[in-house]
């Protein structure tokens, strides 16, 4: 049976491409190209969902919102 998770990507400063996959709890990888970074994710959640069962249902994607933090913490400092 298929299923479809929406997938949260990001870029980190050394140039990897990070993936979450929200609705499956410890589900993230990462690769240094998108196509290895989708082939990547498959298997991720085929591995969570084999730990964690098959009854994980997908959640609803809303969207993403960017948050300022300003904090003398995050700074750096």
């Amino acid at each position: 049976m298929a299923r479809e998770f929406s997938v949260i990507i990001e870029r980190d400063t050394e140039g990897y491409y990070v993936a979450s996959v929200p609705a499956v709890r410890g589900c993230h990888t990462q690769a240094t190209s998108l196509d290895a970074l989708m082939a990547r994710v498959r298997e991720a959640v085929e591995l969570c969902l084999e730990v964690q069962g098959e009854s994980v249902e997908p959640l609803d994607f809303i969207g993403v919102q960017k948050h300022v933090c300003k904090s003398w913490f995050l700074a750096g400092h």
